[in-house]
């Protein structure tokens, strides 16, 4: 191998190899002496003070799962948004773009979210890739400044370590319609930076659309519940999920979900009438028994976020029209239960925020769990009826697993995905459910996590699962010709 080639900075160019990697790690302590360096020892870990004033990323310890395997970095970006960065010793050339789940509420950038995620996907760089996370400049809704504080992590890394030979953007979650936004808005050229996206568990139905089963479980709960608000508090509509000036906590919302349905408590020891609604609630929502809550403090605070922090108060949600069955009194539930219509401002901007139009031009490889109890699989149905109504479905290859977890997969399935999707944009050879079956017990061979794909399994309409509003069942929510057009109107969207 090649000695590292320095550039005038004195950093080394780092497509030469662990030597130059360590003689970079060395050239950061010296710019750094007598500046403490915050060690990454896991997601509860704090970074220092160094990487938000050393103008560029600070050499810190690995994770526990990567010691010796890699050299790692922190920082934060002009936006405030800190990161952090590993490199394998035994580099491939290509990296990872990391777009977190969420969102989270804090007011601030989380400096713990980008090294939690780096020890928790370091199956990434096991596998040779270079990785970087970051933590967004601020906490709360913003899926189009999620996209860029992703773009602006890319660019920091090659200014820092040169360009890779290859770039892929992955996202989990929320982070999954965060990448496949960076897919649109930054990989859309034809020669742009990201070679190809992999999105897992990834919320696909956009922010317009994807979140009404929430809008439902609101109006839901309350009917049965009324204790959110209760009769006694101060009154406002549901679509707020919260008032604005509210201390409720989340265990305090806990409180009260144990007071109307028991869902904590064994069957044998819930009321006759707790045992009623939560068969109500259930029923109707579809929302599984042991999310419920996750589900519920969604919207109740992410609402509260989404509607007075990021909309100015304004409502992005509707329920008129919705018919809810499944309960023992559906004529009753349909006839108390709140209604309310959208603003069509708010539906605008949270639309042009998070809604996906299709238009894609790279290769992207989802893989999702199909018992996922908090993004359901049908978020899958709603990206390739999105892709297919943008004519660019043949860019999109899907994959489901016989797991029911939403926040990790199975290494072996992470890493097979990453090798198959990186297969694909070198070799032009598009995987298939049936090939990525298939060769994913050679990585199981080193992870041991086992390989779980259902290459037969087909997602029903998005439409099977949560109840449409008018004109949900066309697809994508957005289209390329009404971004284009809302993009011309000023201050369009949520502000970062």
């Amino acid at each position: 191998m090649d000695r590292p080639r320095l550039g005038t900075s004195g950093i080394p160019d780092i497509h030469n190899g662990a030597k130059g990697l360590r003689r970079r790690r060395a050239a950061l302590a010296a710019g750094l002496a007598g500046i403490l360096v915050g060690a990454l020892a896991g997601p509860t870990s704090a970074v220092s003070s160094a990487s938000e004033t050393a103008g560029g990323p600070a050499s810190v310890e690995c994770p526990t799962t990567l010691t010796g395997k890699a050299t790692c970095y922190t920082g934060q970006d002009s936006n405030g948004a800190y990161y952090a960065i590993a490199v394998p010793k035994d580099w491939n050339g290509s990296l990872v773009m990391h777009a977190h789940g969420g969102p989270d509420l804090g007011a601030d950038s989380d400096p713990d979210r980008s090294i939690g995620d780096l020890e928790r996907w370091s199956v990434m760089v096991d596998e040779g890739y270079a990785w970087a996370g970051s933590s967004y400049r601020r906490g709360g809704y913003g899926t189009r400044m999620a996209a860029a504080d992703t773009e602006n992590l890319r660019r920091l890394f090659v200014e820092e370590f040169d360009r890779p030979k290859r770039t892929f953007v992955h996202g989990q979650s929320w982070g999954g319609n965060v990448a496949a936004k960076v897919v649109e808005t930054y990989g859309a050229k034809k020669h742009g930076p990201y070679d190809g996206a992999l999105l897992t568990n990834g919320v696909l139905g956009g922010g317009s659309r994807g979140y009404d089963y929430r809008v439902d479980l609101r109006v839901v709960y309350q009917y049965y519940c009324q204790n959110h608000p209760r009769p006694t508090e101060p009154q406002y509509p549901l679509w707020e999920g919260l008032r604005a000036t509210s201390t409720m906590t989340s265990a305090g919302l806990r409180a009260r979900l144990e007071e109307c349905t028991g869902f904590s408590s064994p069957a044998e020891e819930r009321t006759a009438l707790q045992q009623q609604n939560l068969d109500d609630i259930l029923a109707v929502t579809g929302i599984p028994e042991r999310t419920l809550e996750s589900h519920l403090r969604f919207a109740t605070f992410t609402f509260r976020d989404i509607v007075h922090t990021r909309l100015g108060g304004r409502n992005p949600f509707s329920n008129k029209g919705v018919r809810y069955s499944g309960s023992h009194d559906d004529k009753a539930l349909n006839a108390g239960v709140e209604r309310f219509s959208a603003d069509p401002t708010a539906v605008r901007d949270l639309s042009y925020d998070s809604d996906l139009t299709g238009k894609v031009s790279i290769p992207v490889l989802t893989l999702h769990a199909i018992d996922d109890p908090t993004a359901f699989i049908e978020h899958e149905a709603a990206y390739r009826d999105s892709l297919r109504g943008a004519h660019r479905d043949k860019k999109l290859v899907q994959s489901f697993t016989r797991e029911s977890e939403h926040s990790g997969l199975s290494n072996s399935e992470y890493a097979n995905s990453i090798s198959a999707l990186s297969t694909w944009v070198r070799t032009g050879k598009k995987p298939t459910p049936k090939s990525l079956a298939a060769s994913c017990g050679a990585f199981d061979k080193k992870y041991g996590t086992g390989c779980f794909y259902d290459a037969g399994f087909y997602p029903r309409s998005y439409a099977t699962r949560v109840n449409p509003r008018p004109g949900g069942l066309h697809w994508p929510a957005m289209s390329a010709a009404q971004e284009k057009s809302w993009s011309r109107i000023n201050g369009v969207g949520i502000a970062p």
